[in-house]
């Protein structure tokens, strides 16, 4: 995304001179990224404008070293590392900096402690092999909040290829010119050091490369096919190894082009080529298609070279643009406000995806266009600033020359600072990060006063001992298991947490979570023999029950999606809550039923909440929860946990200044601890020991 249109050399080698219309490329390019991110309907395949940066990208580098290499015989790649990093370091390196800072304030703990290492890798340029070890598996349907950071990830494989790239291009010049050196007669005089290669020996090398990247492009699809798995998209998305083809293809253009160039002889370069021009009008057919159809999870990109298409049809465009500078594509493509977005463009990329991440419905209480409108002018502005103030000045040194004594000192410490803010910085304790716990295996609770009992006293089981230690055991999904593992480590109660994270009790295995089909996993559907061991091995006074998410969600039923509150699907859910009732109850122990509480996981990007965040599922489901206990009244209970946490009666993150969830649907340690266990453990033990809370 950073590569620099504005190659120049001399004159009558066309293919190294600045064309306006690459910028409209790149304009392109952003627009569709932006778009996509901002959830703009009819655009799914927006995604693909970071294949049209790489192919780009590929083009310009490959263009440069050869413009190069043909004007002083050889490339000087300090000069060339040094160009790349004052054109990509500075504007970054003010991104990390702002993005750290604010997350202290803005993000839940469990998104804080995966930043330092997101911001050390976006600042190495590792980014993309980040993102595919952090977790998370579908780029296109991410379960939990994203980083504001993993954008990076492109810039990382650009970077990687800015620092191979030019050692292959230079090594096998090398290679062919002593190989023709060799080869020359003892009676032919060398070239003198300063002078240029022979026009023959460039050519050779261009093949040479050509043919290179040609066999990378095909080598490079082939490990996209290899590696795409449906259930772990991220490794092919973010792999330098399955994404270089686009970069590839864009510098056997350069080479091909220049190859091309060679053989007109002083022809008209800018000479309009029709079957060009024909090609250029299906490429474009085609991206239009690809932008308004294609689905990222979708095999064929990566199975059947759908990726290799896309790039090759952004080349043959970029191609057209340069050998038909008039045409009435170039002309579209150089129109003046494409070409001011295009020259911003990288700062636009630096910037939209945190900016969409933080300017949200939660933070401005905006949804919809207003959102929209809100997140795109910032989009705007802050690259323009940083374009103007930032990025301009230290490219072309006029900043530099201002404080020339300076600049290696003031380089050096920006890298340090920037580094020190993302280590640092990053590790400093929020609030939600400074109370100390260790959640122990099976922890224990010191009660407080209880009531007196009005419901049937709990069946005495054989071995029990009067008086001893009541044992009260948790079962559920991954909410249950932050309360029960989360809870302080005392005496007089003995707690054992039994959920099964990432599972609750219905049995449906296609479900649609934030908006993308997804399907139970594996060890879900033999939760009634796990929670029957677990009830078995601890014989509880009380087993507390709590199912908070997958309950929520859409799921396929009788061969069509529906969800809580259908009628259908409610006997379904109440048929086996009634399971999950018999099941913890089997010894005789007394059921709580807590209520689900409202959740916030993550904003469709409208800034609107996703269907199983919706308040009025919670409620739908609470209501069955309510059902299935007035049938057992006798051994269950039902606890309004949600009223607890959610006092205003919809979802909140903090209650009284005490941060209770630490990523919209999760409880966090202090949040158990000093709200959630203070109110809950007085009446498990009440019920316990009287029968009553």
């Amino acid at each position: 995304m950073g590569a620099d249109a504005r190659a120049r050399t001399q004159p009558g080698e066309a293919v190294y001179r600045y064309r306006p219309a690459l910028d409209g490329v790149r304009a392109f390019a952003v627009a569709g990224v932006v778009l996509f991110h901002a959830g703009v309907p009819g655009i799914p395949g927006g995604f693909l404008g970071v294949d049209a940066f790489f192919v780009l990208s590929g083009f310009l580098i490959t263009s440069l070293l050869l413009a190069e290499r043909e004007r002083t015989g050889r490339v000087d790649l300090a000069a060339f590392w040094g160009r790349r990093a004052r054109r990509l370091l500075p504007a970054l390196l003010v991104l990390l900096i702002a993005v750290v800072v604010t997350s202290q304030f803005l993000l839940p703990t469990v998104e804080l402690r995966l930043l330092r290492g997101d911001g050390l890798a976006a600042l190495v340029y590792v980014a993309n092999w980040r993102m595919i070890y952090r977790g998370g598996g579908n780029y296109f349907a991410q379960t939990s909040a994203p980083s504001p950071l993993q954008h990076t990830w492109s810039l990382g494989i650009e970077e990687q290829f800015y620092l191979f790239w030019p050692l292959i291009v230079i090594g096998t010049a090398a290679c062919l010119a002593t190989r023709r050196v060799a080869r020359r007669p003892r009676t032919e005089p060398a070239s003198g050091g300063g002078e240029q290669p022979p026009r023959g020996a460039s050519r050779q090398a261009r093949v040479v490369l050509l043919l290179l990247a040609v066999a990378g492009t095909g080598a490079s699809a082939y490990a996209a096919a290899s590696a795409f798995t449906p259930a772990g998209i991220n490794r092919v998305y973010f792999g330098t190894d399955t994404r270089v083809q686009a970069i590839l293809i864009g510098c056997a253009l350069a080479l091909l082009l220049s190859l091309l160039d060679d053989r007109a002889q002083g022809a008209d370069p800018h000479r309009a080529h029709p079957i060009l021009g024909t090609f250029a009008i299906c490429a474009a057919a085609g991206l239009g298609w690809l932008l308004t159809n294609a689905d990222g999870t979708a095999a064929w990109l990566y199975r059947d070279a759908g990726l290799t298409a896309a790039a090759f049809a952004v080349a043959v465009l970029i191609a057209h643009a340069v050998v038909s500078p008039n045409s009435p594509t170039a002309r579209m493509l150089a129109l003046t406000p494409l070409v001011w977005l295009g020259r911003i463009s990288y700062g636009v990329y630096l910037w939209h995806w945190p900016l969409f991440q933080f300017v949200n419905a939660e933070h401005t209480g905006l949804s919809g266009l207003s959102l929209l409108f809100l997140r795109l002018g910032l989009v705007l502005v802050i690259p323009i600033a940083s374009f103007f103030v930032i990025e301009e000045p230290i490219r072309h040194g006029r900043l530099l020359r201002r404080i020339p004594k300076l600049t290696p000192v003031t380089t050096t410490l920006v890298a340090v600072a920037a580094t020190a803010v993302v280590v640092v910085v990053g590790t400093i304790p929020t609030p939600a990060q400074r109370t100390s716990f260790t959640a122990p295996r099976n922890p224990v609770y010191s009660p407080g006063s209880t009531a007196r009992s009005h419901l049937p006293p709990p069946m005495r089981r054989s071995g029990r001992r009067p008086g001893a230690q009541p044992r009260i055991d948790f079962f559920g999904d991954s909410v249950a298991w932050t309360i029960g593992t989360y809870l302080p480590n005392q005496s007089n109660a003995a707690v054992t947490t039994r959920a099964i994270q990432g599972c609750g009790i219905t049995l449906q295995s296609d479900i649609v979570e934030l908006g993308s089909p997804h399907t139970l996993y594996p060890y879900c559907p033999s939760w009634p023999s796990r929670w029957q061991s677990g009830v078995d091995a601890d014989d509880p006074d009380v087993s507390v029950i709590l199912l908070n998410r997958w309950e929520l969600m859409d799921a396929r039923l009788n061969g069509k999606y529906t969800h809580v509150g259908n009628p259908d699907f409610n006997a379904y859910l109440s048929g086996q809550l009634n399971r999950a009732v018999s099941i913890a109850g089997s010894h005789g122990a007394r059921v709580v039923l807590l209520t689900a509480a409202y959740t916030h996981r993550a904003e469709r990007t409208d800034g609107g909440l996703y269907d199983e965040d919706q308040p009025s599922r919670v409620d739908a489901w609470n209501a069955v929860i309510r059902a299935e206990a007035a049938k057992h009244p006798d051994t269950t209970v039902v606890l309004d946990l949600n009223k607890l946490v959610c006092p205003d009666g919809r979802y909140t993150e903090s209650v009284n200044g005490l941060r209770v969830r630490s990523d919209g649907l999760h409880f966090t340690p202090e949040g158990v601890q000093q709200l959630i266990a203070p109110w809950l453990m007085p009446q498990l033990t009440g019920i316990a020991t009287n029968g009553e809370p």
